[in-house]
């Protein structure tokens, strides 16, 4: 924060105090006339000019002593820090490294352990699962069954593999997926045909001639991502077409919308985030949820 702007709060924020403690000492009091009225009238009821009742103000007085003392003691204004030196990051950081010397002995136990080994703990499980609940469950959901744009961890399909290795690099390092859009190269009746080749390669539904026509424009335009008989490429996070698992939707316009407009999907990194203990103890957990 610049001085100005620092200043400018310390000196609004004095102002504020000092107007409200006028207010209220400067009505604690009436004239000796008993009889002094707002001039509101409500139901034939004339209104009181009475001053506040003492313990009234009382506890206006003491509410703005103990706000005084807060800003003198902890940060509010401006720059200014406080007496006692408080921030909210060196709270934040004392309550994580209590939190790690609390759960180093438990962390400890599986840092020899191979990935199989812990998916095989059912108490590494759960907490690997209570990671997942507090990062992965917002996009994967909390049974890590997926939605549309979202992978269905449970499976044995994976975009990228489902080994521990690369389950592990994923959630280290993230994905970035990005399928370039086709439409201005196929042209719309190109990106029809491709998408009745497309289905047929699932068998959702049978060979024709939009599909024949568009099986040599997916072998010179898909091949290089999906395989010539179209099971993807893990290294590059192309899916595979031939096993009817989508990860949008199979039906045939939602097929030739990806080939027309593309597709971007995005999973953020947890390196950072995760210390390589709670990594761990996620890989384990995302890999026992499918089949090997």
């Amino acid at each position: 924060m610049t001085s100005f702007w620092s200043a400018y709060i310390i000196v609004l924020t004095v102002i504020t105090i000092i107007g409200t403690y006028w207010l209220l000492f400067g009505n604690r009091s009436r004239p000796s006339d008993s009889e002094a009225k707002t001039g509101h009238v409500y139901d034939g009821i004339e209104e009181y000019d009475n001053p506040l009742p003492a313990w009234w103000l009382y506890m206006f007085v003491i509410t703005g002593v103990f706000g005084v003392g807060y800003l003198v003691a902890f940060p509010g204004l401006g720059n200014f820090q406080g007496l006692l030196g408080w921030s909210q990051e060196d709270q934040w950081e004392r309550e994580v490294q209590r939190a790690e010397a609390r759960f180093e002995p438990v962390f400890a136990a599986y840092r020899d352990k191979s990935i199989e080994q812990i998916a095989a703990d059912p108490q590494a499980v759960r907490m690997g699962q209570r990671l997942f609940a507090n990062n992965c469950s917002v996009c994967h959901g909390s049974d890590a069954r997926g939605s549309v744009g979202f992978p269905n961890l449970t499976d044995a399909d994976w975009l990228y593999g489902g080994t521990p290795e690369a389950i592990h690099a994923t959630l280290v390092n993230g994905r970035q997926a990005a399928m370039p859009p086709w439409e201005a190269a196929l042209g719309e009746q190109g990106v029809t045909n491709v998408a009745h080749y497309v289905r047929t390669l699932s068998g959702a539904e049978p060979a024709s001639a939009e599909s024949a026509a568009g099986e040599a424009q997916f072998k010179m335009f898909c091949v290089a991502c999906h395989g010539a008989d179209g099971k993807g490429n893990q290294m590059l996070g192309a899916p595979n077409l031939a096993d009817n698992i989508w990860l949008y939707g199979g039906d045939l316009e939602t097929i030739k919308h990806a080939l027309r407009k593309g597709r971007n999907g995005q999973m953020p990194a947890f390196g950072e985030q995760l210390n390589e203990d709670k990594i761990r103890l996620l890989t384990a957990y995302v890999y026992s949820l499918s089949s090997h």
